[in-house]
């Protein structure tokens, strides 16, 4: 899949892309010239054309910044330990929070709109990540790690109620910071999740590194 695609990042790229991710996920892209990617990726149009030839090739290398990200996540074996489930967890439990704070609803329709190709190959990533996700779930059930239920609900509820919590409005009406948010979702789905007697194979420590961070990038954007 990730062949098709044209276009190659380097690190420069991918910094001036990233810096454009927050206003086209907000607003959409179909009525940016290349006047305003060049501003808010805070450069001149001389930089940029170094880096672009065309708005297509930038919304590609969006996409591409997308998909390799999705890409990271490690692959699992029907043969890996308990402790496997708490990093894998924790993982998913990042890619979620940052894949929904991005990937936004205004974005795909417009790629789906202006480059389908594009579109059809993200929604392919994304995809194969649910299934993947789905997997890890049904895996975690039939080993005795995970509590019975029913993992479509899982995914369902990452994509409204974890969509729903992170917005600033929320964050305003509740007076609660999205660290807190963050921190109380996590373990409200390790709760959920992971049987009581399986919670100590989570390590805790290791995830508040990664809500930090999360935090530091949506402090950023706002």
């Amino acid at each position: 899949m990730n062949n098709t695609m044209n276009i190659e990042l380097d690190p420069t790229k991918t910094k001036l892309l990233k810096k454009l991710i927050s206003t086209i996920m907000k607003d959409g892209f179909q009525h940016l010239r290349m006047d305003d990617i060049a501003k808010a990726m805070d450069v001149s149009r001389a930089t940029m054309y170094k880096n672009f030839s065309s708005k297509e090739e930038v919304i590609e290398g969006v996409v591409r910044v997308f998909i390799d990200y999705i890409d990271r996540l490690e692959d699992r074996t029907s043969d890996d330990d308990e402790e496997s489930f708490g990093i894998w967890f924790q993982q998913l439990f990042e890619q979620s929070v940052s894949l929904v704070g991005k990937i936004t609803d205004v974005f795909l329709k417009d790629l789906q709109s202006a480059y389908p190709e594009l579109y059809a190959q993200l929604k392919d990533t994304l995809n194969k990540r649910e299934q993947q996700t789905l997997e890890f779930y049904q895996d975690g059930k039939t080993k005795g790690i995970f509590n019975l239920i029913n993992e479509k609900f899982i995914l369902i509820q990452d994509n409204l109620l974890l969509r729903e919590i992170i917005n600033t409005k929320f964050l305003v009406y509740n007076q609660v910071s999205i660290q807190q948010v963050l921190l109380d979702y996590y373990q409200f789905k390790k709760i959920q999740l992971f049987k009581a007697d399986k919670l100590s194979i989570v390590d805790d420590s290791k995830i508040q590194p990664v809500i930090d961070h999360i935090v530091e990038k949506f402090n950023r954007a706002l």
